[in-house]
């Protein structure tokens, strides 16, 4: 009797962005695990990946995964990259899937240690414009190179039914509304409340209520938070882009699991921002997040990470 394929879902192993919370785990940075048509992806292992996959349950079973991918060489999107590969390759005795990576995080600094990538059957670089053929129907897409200080990729998932863009770590850039245009599921890594500081190069929730604005997503998802995130709610974040914007959106919780796609109920409503699973907010509860968006330009002279 064949066993059934998997649902096709994607698992949050962690929620944490940057250092603070990465460091402290307030959210845990075990990336993502998406399962599509039954190919199995993981996405940005960061600090105590392995850890958060075997704690999951159901358990997230390294050595049944078909591919790993990096979106760039900061730890927190790569500080398990290593010992995954060496979980799903069974150290190296059994060598198998697929390495999707930027250049210099294979190369420069190696996230992935150059003795592990001969641990995996093929090792692709990823480019801007990029295309892969993952399983049949399944490909992932590298639209666009991001402002983050060193090579980074946000990407594409087409799937049977289902379209996901996940909007990594940049400075605002004026072609992202485009780079992931009808998508049905939008992730945005949302780590401030408010970007345009190229001091530290990333979103903030008022560039994510902009993109999701344009966009305009089946459902909205904001993760990679950082303290300031953390602080506010990001439950009340999201429901204040929802309101505001008219899309869906729901902040992402260490542990969930998101159905691809998602179920109607899930696209319907915003409520699902609320983090006590089982409730819904009276239609009279407005979010009293402070969080507001503003207008300012992104004019300010480069800086680091």
């Amino acid at each position: 009797m064949t066993a059934a394929a998997p649902p096709d879902q994607l698992k949050f192993l962690g929620t944490a962005g940057a250092r603070h919370v990465v460091a402290t785990q307030l959210r845990h940075s075990g990336g993502l695990v998406y399962t599509l048509s039954g190919f199995r992806l993981w996405v940005d292992p960061g600090p105590g990946a392995l850890v958060r996959a075997l704690a999951s349950r159901p358990k997230v079973d390294p050595a049944r995964m078909d591919a790993l991918l990096i979106t760039h060489r900061h730890l927190d999107h790569a500080g398990d990259a290593t010992a995954v590969v060496e979980a799903m390759t069974g150290g190296g005795f059994a060598p198998r899937a697929t390495l999707f990576a930027p250049s210099d995080a294979l190369e420069e600094d190696a996230v992935v240690f150059r003795y592990a990538q001969g641990f995996v059957r093929d090792v692709q670089r990823l480019r801007e414009g990029g295309s892969y053929p993952l399983a049949p129907g399944v490909t992932l897409a590298t639209p666009l190179a991001h402002d983050h200080g060193v090579e980074t990729y946000g990407y594409r998932l087409h799937a049977p039914g289902c379209t996901i863009g996940h909007v990594v770590d940049t400075f605002w850039l004026d072609a992202l509304p485009d780079a992931y245009a009808a998508v049905d599921v939008l992730l945005v890594n949302t780590t401030r409340l408010a970007g345009g500081d190229r001091r530290l190069l990333h979103l903030g929730a008022d560039d994510a209520e902009r993109l999701i604005a344009a966009v305009r997503p089946r459902l909205a998802v904001l993760t990679h938070f950082g303290m300031q995130l953390v602080r506010q709610g990001p439950e009340r974040v999201a429901l204040a882009i929802a309101e505001r914007t008219g899309v869906p959106t729901l902040a992402a919780r260490d542990g969930q699991a998101l159905p691809l796609p998602p179920p109607a109920a899930v696209a319907a409503s915003s409520t699902l921002a609320c983090s006590t699973p089982g409730t819904r907010p009276p239609p009279s509860a407005r979010c009293g997040c402070s969080f507001r968006p503003r207008r300012r330009a992104h004019t300010a002279p480069r800086g680091r990470w």
